[in-house]
């Protein structure tokens, strides 16, 4: 069985449009990558009782869960002690990290740099050689910041952490085609039927130039994969078939 995630994305930045959400589509790529099910995604504001609830909710609910935002030291950013509160644990000041804060800023450490240091009790430090600052693992939830390069370091660590753990990962296939969205359905509602392992995506581009539907294969099992696109492949139309490298020499 696959293993599954889900994202809480925090910040009233994102929800007030101040703020363009950047680091879900890494997260869905890496987690697939992996072979983690990224089954559900929520946006929640900076608010203690919201982001408990949220992280409480989906840490019971999957097997990893990813937030991203609210880890600086200003007076929103209450992600890991709300964390924390989440998961039934107190707050400590972490003495490796704050030895960090201390060789960084040397003189010019504040007390709201410190703040940084404080972390839910028992939180696993995950570190690589080209990472200079932690990714933080609290149980199930990993802790991430919002600034998309930052969030993407942490994840490279995260990632490399959970591939020592399995050695699933997923494939994904693609079919191009002229046809029209609803006269392949029923082959597709055949085909779903058919390969109960296998996700079958449809996915329509009105503005492309050189085809009207992508059919994606999603799986685990590369010979069910494709098994599946072969089929789809063979009860098309020759002329309603795009090769992939027309189609994908185009895209944006």
């Amino acid at each position: 069985m696959s293993r599954t995630a889900a994202a809480l994305i925090i910040g009233n930045e994102v929800l007030t449009g101040k703020v363009q959400e950047q680091n879900v589509q890494v997260l869905a790529q890496t987690l697939f990558e992996l072979g983690i099910e990224f089954r559900a995604c929520r946006v929640c504001l900076d608010i203690e009782a919201d982001i408990v609830s949220d992280v409480r909710a989906l840490s019971q609910k999957y097997d990893f869960v990813f937030t991203s935002g609210g880890v600086g030291p200003t007076h929103d950013d209450i992600t890991l002690s709300s964390v924390a509160k989440a998961l039934g644990r107190g707050i400590e000041r972490h003495e490796a990290i704050v030895s960090r804060l201390r060789e960084y800023h040397g003189e010019d450490l504040t007390e709201a740099h410190l703040r940084m240091a404080d972390l839910p009790q028992g939180a696993r430090l995950l570190q690589s050689g080209k990472l200079s600052w932690p990714a933080i693992q609290v149980e199930n939830v990993f802790v991430l910041p919002g600034v998309p390069k930052a969030f993407r370091w942490k994840l490279e660590t995260i990632a490399a952490h959970l591939r020592e753990d399995s050695a699933e990962s997923f494939t994904s296939l693609r079919v191009y085609t002229l046809s029209e969205e609803a006269l392949l359905a029923p082959l597709l509602d055949e085909l779903d039927a058919k390969y109960v392992d296998v996700n079958i995506g449809s996915y329509v581009r009105w503005d492309h130039p050189n085809y009207k539907v992508m059919i994606s294969f999603d799986g685990s099992e590369t010979d069910t994969l494709t098994a599946a696109a072969e089929e789809f492949r063979s009860r098309l139309p020759a002329d309603k078939l795009v090769p992939n490298e027309v189609a994908e020499a185009t895209e944006e």
